[in-house]
């Protein structure tokens, strides 16, 4: 049994008007999963629909075998599954520490909550270190782990990430993608959107690509960075082999 599975989901914020239009794709427990495809495809609309944010008009969303589609975010976050946004999202005139411990407003036991916190400090020692800084006078980088480590202190089995990368430069992006593979290892489930379909794909176990609110292509993240047609239309005209040749000197 996958962990989440979507199957045929229509969802759509003014009725009448789909955005998704039968949408499927599954995430296996220990996976990471990247939803690919062009602006206004619907992948952003996934989360939503995962998260609460959104009810689906029709289909089903199921997560460790239990229908979840169209719970509130607060009861779907209480099943184990935390959202961080597009975007920015910190308390910016608060700590880091402060921030992380928002992430653990459902949690009432203080001895709970600093074990939690430790962990997180443990994941992302800087953190710790800066704890007295206010979040607004990091980077965008270090705000979206700051985001990432506030999420973490419900210590949920699947974490989604919409748009991780935006805003990043290349070296900062790197970074990031780093740190959520080391995640990752360490047991996290991750559901994530990324823009940039290289980078998302190549820390990805599997991926679907989404146009017009349907998944288009499935496959692993290899498959899917060797496919001719994927680099046609999503990774700039060229395969993950291809770069790889250049790289190597190969190809003038």
């Amino acid at each position: 049994m996958p962990m989440l599975q979507l199957d045929n989901v229509f969802a759509s914020y003014i009725p009448g008007v789909e955005i998704l239009r039968g949408v499927s794709l599954r995430v296996e427990q220990g996976e990471i999963v990247c939803l690919v495809g062009p602006n206004g495809a619907g992948k952003s609309t996934v989360l939503r629909a995962v998260s609460g944010f959104l009810k689906p008009s029709k289909g089903s969303i199921t997560f460790n075998g239990k229908s979840i589609g169209g719970m509130p975010p607060q009861k779907i976050l209480t099943e184990g599954i935390t959202h961080v946004p597009q975007g920015h999202s910190v308390f910016p005139k608060m700590t880091i520490h402060e921030n992380l411990l928002m992430g653990a407003f459902t949690v009432m036991d203080q001895k709970v909550i600093e074990q939690r916190l430790e962990k997180v400090y443990s994941l992302f020692s800087w953190l710790k270190i800066r704890s007295k800084e206010k979040a607004g006078n990091l980077s965008g980088g270090q705000q979206k782990i700051v985001e990432i480590g506030r999420a973490l202190m419900l210590e949920p089995p699947l974490m989604i990430l919409d748009e991780p990368s935006l805003g990043l430069a290349p070296k900062t992006m790197s970074e990031l993608f780093e740190n959520i593979r080391e995640l990752n290892r360490n047991g996290l489930t991750i559901l994530m959107v990324e823009q940039n379909a290289r980078e998302g794909l190549a820390s990805a176990h599997r991926g679907y690509v989404l146009e017009l609110g349907k998944d288009k292509f499935e496959g692993t993240a290899k498959e899917l960075l060797d496919s001719p047609e994927m680099a046609k239309l999503y990774l700039g005209g060229s395969t993950d082999e291809d770069s790889y040749r250049r790289r190597r000197g190969r190809w003038a």
